[in-house]
C-alpha cells in the first residue's frame, strides 16, 4: 500500500506566495484600473472595496490550501491505519501458520514413534488439526492415508504385544477417517481424496461416507469391508484388491469409473441396489471363496460393465 510523500516547505511556499500574489493583483487591477475617473468619497469607496475583494481572495486561497492539507493529512493517517492493520493482520497470520506447522510436525513425528500410544497421540493431535482448519484436512489425510501404506502384518493369537499394539493404532487411524467422511456426522470433513494403495486395512467400514476419488490398487482387505450407502464422486480404483472376507457394497453410487479389475473377492460379495453411473471394469476379476451370498440384484449400469461375465447369472438370480 502505497503512502503519501509529505509536501515539502518550497510547495507550501509556493502555494501561499501564489494566493498571495494573485491577490495582490486583483487588488492592483481593481485599484486602479476599477477606479479610474472617480473622485472623492467615490475613489475611497471604489478603492476599499478592491481592497476587500483582494484580501477575501487571499483568504478564501489560504482556507482552500488549508482544507487541502488537512484533507491530505487525514487521508495519510488513514492509509497509515490500513497499512497497520494488514501489518498486523499479516503477523497474526504467519504466527498462526508457524504454529499449525509446528503442530503439525510435532503430531507427524509422533507417528514415527516406537511406542504406539505417542503414534495413538499423534493421530488424535492431527485430527484436532484438521477439525480446527479445514484448508489442511487433504494433507492430514493424506498423511493418515500414508501411515496406513506402510507395511503391516495381521497380528496372529501367539503375535508379540507390539504387533497387537499397532493393529489398534491402525484401527483409531481408519477411524478417524470414516468418522469424518460421513455427510451425516456433525465434524464431516468434505469430499475427499484418499490414496489407500498397497494398504493392509481390517475391518474397513466406510458405510454412508461421500469422498473423492479413492485408490485401494492391491489393497488387502483382511476383514469385512463395508462400502454400503458409499458415494464415489472420483473414480474408485481397486484394482487387484484382496477382500480376503465380505464385501459390501450395497447401495453403493460410483459417480466416476469404477475399477474392480484383477480384484479377488474371497466372500460373500453383494453390488444389490448399486448405481454404476460411469465405466464399471470387472476384467480379470476373480469371485472365489465360499460365501453364500453374490449379488448384482438391481444394480444398474450406466454403461455396460466390462468382464463381468459371472455377473450375468447372479443378475438373474439375484
Amino acid at each position: 500500500m502505497n503512502t503519501q510523500r509529505p509536501l515539502s516547505w518550497r510547495t507550501m511556499a509556493l502555494l501561499f506566495g501564489g494566493v498571495a500574489l494573485l491577490s495582490a493583483i486583483v487588488i492592483v487591477v481593481l485599484w486602479w484600473a476599477g477606479t479610474s475617473g472617480l473622485s472623492g468619497q467615490a475613489l475611497v469607496t471604489a478603492r476599499f472595496d478592491a481592497l476587500k475583494i483582494g484580501l477575501s481572495i487571499a483568504v478564501g486561497g489560504g482556507g482552500v490550501i488549508a482544507l487541502y492539507l488537512a484533507w491530505r493529512r487525514q487521508h495519510s493517517t488513514e492509509i497509515g491505519l490500513r497499512l497497520q492493520e494488514r501489518t498486523a493482520l499479516n503477523t497474526e497470520v504467519d504466527a498462526e501458520q508457524r504454529r499449525i506447522t509446528e503442530l503439525y510436525t510435532a503430531a507427524v513425528e509422533q507417528l514415527g514413534s516406537d511406542k504406539a500410544p505417542v503414534r495413538l497421540g499423534g493421530l488424535y493431535a492431527l485430527e484436532r488439526l484438521a477439525q480446527n482448519n479445514p484448508d489442511q484436512r487433504q494433507t492430514i489425510v493424506n498423511v493418515i492415508c500414508a501411515y496406513l501404506r506402510m507395511p503391516f502384518a495381521i497380528p496372529g493369537e501367539n503375535a508379540p504385544d507390539e504387533q497387537r499394539q499397532e493393529r489398534e493404532v491402525r484401527v483409531t487411524a481408519q477411524r478417524i477417517l470414516v468418522t469424518h467422511l460421513r455427510p451425516d456426522e456433525a465434524n464431516y470433513w468434505g469430499t475427499l481424496d484418499l490414496d489407500l494403495t498397497g494398504a493392509v486395512l481390517t475391518s474397513f467400514a466406510l458405510k454412508g461416507a461421500r469422498v473423492g476419488t479413492v485408490q485401494c490398487s492391491h489393497a488387502t482387505f483382511a476383514e469385512a469391508a463395508a462400502f454400503e450407502q458409499t458415494t464415489f464422486t472420483g473414480n474408485a480404483s481397486f484394482h487387484s484388491a484382496m477382500f480376503a472376507y465380505s464385501a459390501w457394497f450395497e447401495d453403493a453410487t460410483f459417480e466416476a469409473h469404477a475399477y474392480f479389475t484383477s480384484a479377488t473377492f474371497g466372500n460373500n460379495t453383494s453390488f444389490k441396489d448399486a448405481i454404476f453411473a460411469r465405466g464399471a471394469f470387472f476384467v480379470g476379476t476373480q469371485f472365489t471363496g465360499q460365501g453364500k451370498i453374490r449379488s448384482f440384484k438391481n444394480t444398474r449400469f450406466a454403461i455396460s460393465p466390462q468382464g463381468l461375465d459371472d455377473a450375468v447369472h447372479w443378475l438373474k438370480d439375484g
